[in-house]
């Protein structure tokens, strides 16, 4: 055999065996991402063809899948539309599901290990089970209420967000986030249509896929009070003791006066803690702030959460879920010491503060739950197909110890008086004892301020409900918009837990 046509046998065998360790690569170590591919079409039907499982909220079906007729055999809706899209997500036929859809993906599409049993059965039976079904915390009256409640705001804000949990076990009882959208348009089985709905979602720019209550950070205003008041309560102070206050305060070091929201708002030169926080006086806390200094409001700030970028939404007990954006504090020092401008400014929940609306409703919650903070959950049980046979029940579990049970009482003492005597009367709820307090944080030169409200009903000295209603681009009287529908969303949890 001449030399040319020993190469060629070579490169003959050479190209004869890189395409024998492809196929092998192909058929032991790709087969599976190629199975379950959401691009492959034999997987696709597959998937539809067992019908997937339910998402309940109070009984409700939220996320449910109906027969159709064409090759894929069940349609995914969702029956609320816009009130439960951010939690509860969607499953589209292409692409990653969201929210508890994604949470408790295999378990609804019933190829969870748990399920195996059933799909045993399926071998004698010749019949495709169903998935599981989950159910979550979600009160719905609570839900929906607190849905049309942001949508129709008396300020017209376009943008915000309601939390509501339950204080002693983190049960997340209301989350709802504005703008919203319609999760049935990502589910349709055409897939160009429904490809063309997440683009015009994804491009729009009110960005109604994002989940404002978890997802975003915003200046949280006079509601940061409450921490600068757990600082001072720790650190030897009384609800009645004075501190400096006075119509304007001008921090050491700059030139930047501080006043207050109103003239009458604290012109004297002392008030009691319990006083200022109830009138929400800004130079009281401000001058407190520069007192106790950066250390203590970082270190109070972090017992209640702040700074923590491991919390997960899903189960309390199971590592996992859907991520939560770290409120922050920020920096309060220089490389000079002590940044006094900067601490008077961030004490006010100013400057570099900024908080999640979850972050608002967990500080009231461990206040009312006096001072231990519950990990925030939304899976509370997951069930078999035939909705008796129970795979998973929640346990609750802590968090943290934010405080004191003595500091968290003297909390309560302060955040009732701001709801019976200052700016939260509009949250009261007949028959029960609510705490509160309001926020209004400046949004920029030329824009309007935002609004915030966070606080707690208590029924017989336990804690049942806690919120944080946020309202972007309020204006005047936002503050006061958000503890009315805090109050209202709250009344509607206590009504689905059985209260009255």
């Amino acid at each position: 055999m001449n030399a040319p046509l020993r190469r060629v046998g070579v490169v003959a065998m050479v190209l004869f065996g890189l395409l024998f360790a492809n196929l092998n690569f192909v058929q032991w170590q790709r087969a599976n991402d190629y199975r379950t591919s959401q691009y492959n079409g034999r997987k696709q039907v597959a998937e539809y063809d067992r019908q997937r499982g339910v998402i309940q909220a109070g009984g409700k079906a939220v996320g449910q899948s109906i027969p159709t007729d064409d090759n894929l055999k069940y349609l995914r809706q969702y029956p609320y539309k816009q009130a439960y899209a951010h939690l509860i997500g969607y499953k589209p036929v292409n692409g990653a599901p969201t929210g508890v859809e994604y949470l408790e993906n295999e378990f609804l599409a019933g190829t969870s290990d748990q399920l195996f049993a059933d799909r045993l059965r399926d071998l004698w039976s010749n019949q495709k089970t169903p998935g599981g079904n989950v159910v979550t915390t979600l009160s719905p009256s609570a839900q929906e209420l607190a849905y049309k409640l942001l949508v129709n705001n008396n300020n017209d804000a376009k943008v915000g967000a309601v939390v509501a949990l339950d204080p002693t076990t983190g049960a997340i009882k209301t989350m709802v986030s504005i703008p919203s959208y319609d999760p049935n348009t990502l589910t349709s089985h055409d897939t160009g249509a429904a490809a063309d709905a997440y683009d015009k979602l994804a491009n729009d720019p009110t960005q109604p896929l994002l989940n404002r209550a978890i997802s975003e950070r915003y200046p949280p205003g006079s509601t940061f009070k409450v921490i600068d008041s757990a600082a001072a309560l720790e650190r030897g102070y009384t609800i009645n003791t004075s501190i400096p206050a006075g119509p304007s305060y001008t921090a050491p070091g700059t030139t930047h006066a501080i006043h207050n929201a109103a003239d009458s708002i604290c012109p004297e030169s002392q008030v009691t803690l319990i006083e200022a926080l109830t009138e929400s006086c800004n130079t009281g806390f401000a001058q407190l702030g520069v007192t106790l200094g950066p250390q203590a409001l970082t270190d109070t700030a972090s017992a209640f959460g702040f700074g923590d970028d491991s919390l997960r939404i899903g189960k309390p007990d199971a590592d996992g879920g859907l991520p939560v954006a770290a409120s922050q504090v920020g920096t309060l020092t220089t490389a000079s010491g002590p940044d006094n401008p900067v601490i008077a400014q961030s004490a006010i929940g100013q400057a570099d503060v900024a908080m999640t609306p979850l972050q608002g409703a967990m500080i009231a919650a461990t206040v009312a739950n006096d001072g231990r903070q519950m990990r925030p959950y939304v899976v509370e049980q997951l069930l078999g197909p035939d909705l008796t046979t129970n795979y998973y029940k929640a346990t609750p579990k802590q968090l943290r110890v934010s405080c004191s049970d003595s500091v968290a009482r003297n909390l309560q003492a302060m955040m009732v008086s701001v709801v019976q005597n200052g700016t939260g009367k509009k949250a009261q709820i007949d028959g029960y004892q609510v705490g509160g307090k309001t926020g209004t944080s400046q949004n920029g030169d030329g824009q309007k301020d935002h609004g915030w409200f966070i606080g707690y009903a208590m029924k017989d000295g336990k804690p049942v409900a806690a919120v944080a209603v946020f309202l972007a681009n309020a204006g005047s009287g936002g503050s006061s918009e958000a503890a009315r529908i805090g109050g209202l969303v709250m009344k509607a949890v206590i009504t689905d837990r059985g209260g009255k």
